[in-house]
């Protein structure tokens, strides 16, 4: 297996959990908070697609995705605290993106060789997260690390467990 191929599956891993924990929540429910101190899910959706979209941007210009107007900052820092939901989208609007999302990633992925991956990443970036590739893994990753927050409000609304 090839480091593209192997990023490409811990992607997959996280969108099949995400979309699990997902499968069975409305659009109301999207916007239960697993802490007072937490974002709901659903500001937490946005973000890992406006996430995704602008660390692709910087390692894979093209192959980012191209968001709705005012998508990014409607799930930005300054709109965490709201519980507004006619400022956030339906459970189904945030599914698409995901999808459109990862045709980017996809794309991004089959593009790059062992080298791209080792190419530096953006300045910004560099502490953490030091090469394209390391930047590639967080955007496998990053699903998963929301994901983990939806369970204790999966408990809340008492859902099954799907995973």
């Amino acid at each position: 297996m090839k480091a593209t191929e192997a990023i490409a599956a811990t992607f997959m891993t996280s969108d099949m959990v995400m979309k699990g924990y997902l499968s069975d929540l409305t659009d109301a429910e999207l916007m239960t908070r697993p802490h007072p101190d937490c974002q709901h899910i659903a500001w937490q959706l946005g973000h890992l697609i406006a996430s995704e979209s602008s660390l692709l941007a910087g390692i894979c210009p093209g192959h980012e995705l191209s968001l709705p107007e005012g998508f990014a900052e409607q799930h930005s820092k300054a709109t965490a605290d709201s519980n507004d939901s006619s400022q956030f989208h339906g459970k189904q609007a945030y599914l698409d993106l995901f999808d459109q999302s990862e045709k980017a990633i996809r794309g991004a992925l089959d593009s790059l060789s062992d080298a791209d991956l080792n190419a530096p990443s953006p300045e910004s970036l560099r502490g953490m997260f030091p090469t394209v590739g390391h930047v590639l893994v967080l955007i496998a990753t990053h699903r998963m690390m929301h994901a983990g927050q939806w369970v204790p409000v999966r408990r809340v609304l008492q859902k099954p467990i799907v995973i």
